[in-house]
């Protein structure tokens, strides 16, 4: 970690109540690059999301191509955030017996060698093309393009006050946590990355960000 990146975690950590930029030309400046970004995504990747869609179904026929599961937005607001669907079709139902195999600390589950996941689940995982449908939530403005992982319900019930900030924001499809080494981080570090993002965000910043989770993507290991 950078002497930089100290500093932000020492302040996040030392100061219970993060200040958040609200500031109307940022977030005017943020919804117009969410729009024309996602409905970008949206028209080059046309064929990808057909290609996918395909595999999915080849893959799995009777399950469905996409996956939509009830996430917690901004100030607890509840919407459908949309993926393309990764796990067998009763996924859900399967979680409470891997539940003892969470390889993460905190209210998050992650299992690097699910046995829910498909086939072709494990590829579009690892090189994210999963979560390309969150783009169509973008559009809606459930989301944006940056900003902290909308957190499930079940999640957000064992959240302490000072988890909870990360719903001051709307979530984003990509943020610092997962620039930063994603599954590789535990709860607590993810909201401080969280927590840290809240407090320097600017367009610029979402800019870097961006940028930054392309190349990620290119050397994706984390992602599971």
């Amino acid at each position: 970690m950078s002497n930089i990146a100290k500093e932000e975690y020492l302040y996040v950590q030392q100061n219970q109540k993060v200040p958040v930029n609200n500031r109307l030309s940022y977030l005017a400046a943020k919804r117009f690059v969410d729009i024309v970004g996602s409905l970008a995504g949206i028209i080059l990747l046309s064929l990808l999301f057909l290609i996918v869609a395909a595999l999915i179904k080849l893959d799995d026929p009777k399950g469905s191509i996409f996956f939509s599961q009830k996430r917690v937005g901004k100030n607890g607001r509840q919407f459908n955030m949309y993926k393309f669907r990764s796990m067998v079709s009763n996924a859900e139902e399967k979680l409470q017996e891997l539940l003892q195999y969470n390889e993460v600390s905190g209210a998050m589950f992650k299992m690097k060698d699910d046995p829910r996941i498909t086939k072709i689940g494990k590829f579009i995982r690892k090189t994210s093309i999963d979560e390309l449908p969150q783009l169509f939530n973008v559009l809606k403005g459930d989301m944006s393009l940056v900003g902290p992982r909308p957190p499930l319900p079940r999640e957000v019930e064992e959240y302490s006050d000072y988890d909870k900030q990360r719903l001051l924001v709307a979530p984003g499809c990509t943020g610092l946590w997962q620039v930063s080494g994603r599954s590789n981080i535990g709860f607590k570090e993810m909201v401080d990355l969280d927590l840290m993002y809240i407090r320097k965000r600017s367009l610029l910043f979402d800019i870097k960000i961006i940028l930054k989770t392309v190349l990620v993507l290119f050397g994706s290991k984390d992602a599971f």
